[in-house]
């Protein structure tokens, strides 16, 4: 996120109305949900978490345990059940 002056870029009268409600303060100003992107979508992120959980469900149904699976991703037992369980 960055900051930008609004004098550099509203309308004035835009401003005048902004201004009856806020006045010298930061305010942060939502994109619209179409154009927003998903957690990790940019980072990577999602993707790495969508694979070792399909990994961990994989290790699970060829004979692992939950505890074993559990302590080799560093994660609870209660996380490995929901990653196992979620459809």
């Amino acid at each position: 996120m960055r900051y930008v002056n609004a004098l550099d870029i509203l309308p004035k009268e835009l401003l005048e109305e902004l201004q009856q409600y806020v006045q010298g303060d930061l305010i942060y100003i939502p994109k619209p949900e179409n154009k927003r992107t998903k957690w990790g979508v940019l980072s990577g992120e999602r993707k790495r978490l969508q694979e070792r959980n399909e990994q961990i469900k994989k290790l699970y149904k060829e004979g692992k345990s939950i505890q074993t699976l559990a302590e080799q991703h560093h994660l609870s037992v209660e996380t490995i059940k929901k990653i196992i369980y979620r459809k």
